[in-house]
């Protein structure tokens, strides 16, 4: 029979672990879960101020809550939100001299809701970036979290797969005492490191801005990524201004250091936006096979759309499949010499402007998300009733309606 466990910040870990008597800490409430056990977090602040271990160097990696218990494919372990209550975890006061991980979720089959997770430091200049949340098990969920104002990524998931992070926003994350130069690691979300054979990492409904380096990044993996209905923008910049940081891409798909690897898998980015970030909104990053880009929307980077790949030889060539995509203002293209790009705004001869548009405001992309997680339904950059964008897709295999599919991330569904 599956247990449900209450921990609250007025709690006390020797208590029972009830509604009325609730613990403290999510390392209690680790001990006595098991699959298919529900705890609930109540609202409030959860502040740490030191590691669960000593570091034994300056350039050691230490954890502030370790997950390493794991639930089952039928039953996993669930750490969510107590409906209605925002609990915050803050690491903001840890003075632990060297890497930090917020959580470092090493057990598989978890599930994770509704936590604000933020303030991950970096208390020396020795190491690229701390995190937020590192994931390294397999097959678990993160829901609405809330990741932001780390010294490094808001979300890294390294080595494991099958996880999925729903409906989850990683923003303001920013590295600077990076020994990598300052703003060069603070991502806002990360699938690196996975190897062969392994199911997917998928995004779906996520948001990253306002990341000095990049808003998702999947260098250096061998088992695919996808990344759906998603949205990043002004990433590359110091947090709230415009002063340069790090690479500043919108999506950053793929890649391993400029270098070819024989081991490159294909990764998906669809019906995604990518809107004023420093540098490409949709970037190859040297990868040597070619991606899927489908139904996405590219509106005032630099360039929108760079698909610079690599061949063996080691020479900078096209890669990408891209279909029904809009690319606008900004710098449009960069490096599609090479790839296979039919039905997209550039390649369909129909000139873009505001009007094709139902707005293209560039601001309110943060607004809340609607009741259960799913992004906000704004009008910005979906299509005008009249835009000449409208059927004029091509089936790649997606839902759509009317008689083709639309250009861009937005459906045009009378919204």
């Amino acid at each position: 029979m599956a247990n449900v466990y209450y921990v609250a910040p007025n709690g006390n870990d020797g208590a029972a672990g009830t509604q009325s008597a609730p613990w403290a800490s999510i390392a209690r409430a680790q001990t006595a879960a098991k699959a298919g056990d529900t705890v609930y977090f109540r609202g409030g602040t959860f502040a740490y101020t030191r590691a669960n271990s000593a570091c034994s160097s300056q350039t050691a990696t230490v954890d502030a809550i370790t997950l390493n218990k794991s639930g089952s494919s039928s039953n996993p372990i669930r750490y969510w939100a107590y409906p209605g209550e925002k609990p915050v975890f803050t690491f903001s006061a840890m003075k632990d001299d060297c890497r930090i991980k917020g959580f470092d979720v090493i057990g598989s089959y978890l599930h994770l809701k509704g936590l604000e997770v933020t303030g991950v430091p970096q208390n020396n200049n020795r190491n690229h970036e701390s995190w937020g949340l590192w994931i390294s098990g397999s097959n678990n969920t993160f829901e609405l979290i809330n990741t932001h104002h780390h010294m490094g990524a808001g979300l890294f998931i390294s080595g494991g797969g099958g996880n999925l992070v729903l409906n989850s926003d990683s923003h303001e994350n920013y590295d600077r005492r990076s020994s990598n130069g300052a703003g060069e690691s603070g991502d806002g979300f990360g699938s690196h490191y996975t190897p062969a054979g392994r199911p997917a990492n998928v995004f779906r409904g996520c948001r990253a801005w306002w990341n000095s380096d990049d808003g998702f990044d999947l260098i250096h993996t061998y088992s695919p990524v996808l990344i759906e209905n998603s949205w990043s923008w002004r990433n590359g910049y110091v947090p709230g201004t415009t002063t340069s940081a790090g690479n500043g891409a919108g999506f950053k798909a793929g890649g391993f250091g400029a270098k070819y690897d024989a081991g490159a898998v294909k990764h998906t980015v669809r019906f995604s936006v990518a809107l004023d970030n420093k540098a490409a909104g949709f970037y190859s990053n040297h990868q040597p096979v070619a991606n899927d880009y489908f139904n996405n929307t590219s509106y005032g980077n630099h360039p929108d759309f760079d698909m610079r790949g690599i061949n063996s030889s080691g020479a900078s060539v096209g890669r990408g499949n891209l279909r029904n995509n809009i690319a606008y203002t900004g710098t449009l293209l960069a490096n599609m010499n090479g790839t296979t790009a039919s039905h997209n705004s550039w390649n369909l001869g129909i000139p873009l402007s505001d009007a094709q548009f139902r707005s293209v405001s560039t601001s309110g992309w943060d607004a809340p998300r609607q009741i259960g997680g799913s992004l906000p339904v704004l009008p910005h950059l979906r299509l005008a009733t009249n835009s000449a964008l409208i059927d004029k897709g091509t089936d790649v295999g997606l839902p759509y309606s009317g008689s083709a599919p639309d250009l861009g991330a937005f459906e045009n569904d009378g919204r």
